[in-house]
């Protein structure tokens, strides 16, 4: 769905956004979604590892 966006349809999204949020919020709305896009990354990478130390408890156990 995101892929058929383009350039024109970013800028209409930003122009958008800037039009609503004012030039004063949209630095706060940035930094809230890169914080939480982080955390998120940080979250999955943990449940991967996690598995991997399993399976890898689980055939020395065997």
């Amino acid at each position: 769905m995101l892929q058929n966006i383009g350039i024109p349809g970013l800028i209409l999204i930003l122009v958008i956004a800037l039009i609503v949020f004012g030039p004063s919020k949209l630095p706060e709305i940035g930094r809230a979604m890169g914080s939480t896009l982080r955390e998120f990354k940080k979250s999955a990478r943990d449940l991967v590892n996690d598995e991997k130390n399993l399976e890898t408890s689980n055939k020395k156990d065997i």
